[in-house]
């Protein structure tokens, strides 16, 4: 159901390098969210807490470095009956795994403000390769990053027992990120 906040942590991804310059996420300007479709019906959600660390070089992009960490225990979809679905062992597993975590080294220019890099998301104590496309501005010491990645949640066993099917929730999710960061001096 929420395989989302995973996808969300790459979606952190404005990351840089060891000769990259350090940018710290300003979380009331920024959303790592989710969506997916419950019975046909389209739902939303977002991480409350999240971190991520960045080092980003747009001279050397390839050289970028991100780590976003996800408290898997903070989705939200501001609806009673997911919000507490969402932490249990079906789900997220919170107590068996509070925190999930997108790494990726490396981005790929795709051609003015795009960019796209491949890490790997870890969820549920599952570790796969994940693509996020992602569009940068960078005004001054201000960046701004938008992407949006597409996941399966059962890659991840996100729902488990009669949720590992399609029958009541949709197995694709997407995850969504609007990352405002400053430029440490």
């Amino acid at each position: 159901m929420r395989s989302t906040f995973a996808a969300a942590a790459l979606l952190l991804a404005i990351a840089g390098s060891a000769e990259a310059a350090t940018w710290t996420v300003d979380p009331a300007k920024s959303r790592l969210g989710f969506s997916g479709a419950q019975t046909g019906a389209p739902f939303t959600g977002r991480f409350k807490t999240w971190t991520a660390a960045i080092d980003f070089d747009p001279a050397h992009p390839e050289s970028g470095h991100v780590l976003a960490t996800v408290d898997t225990a903070s989705a939200t979809t501001d609806d009673p009956q997911k919000d507490e679905a969402l932490p249990g062992s079906d789900w997220f597993d919170a107590a068996g795994f509070a925190k999930a975590t997108f790494e990726a080294t490396g981005f790929v220019p795709k051609g003015g403000d795009s960019y796209e890099t491949a890490g790997k998301l870890t969820l549920r104590g599952v570790g796969k390769d994940v693509v996020l496309p992602f569009t940068l501005t960078i005004a001054g010491d201000q960046a701004h990053a938008v992407g949006h990645a597409k996941l399966v949640r059962t890659d991840f066993g996100v729902g488990q027992g009669s949720w590992a099917s399609a029958d009541y929730v949709a197995l694709d999710v997407t995850v969504d990120l609007d990352l405002v960061a400053t430029r440490k001096p």
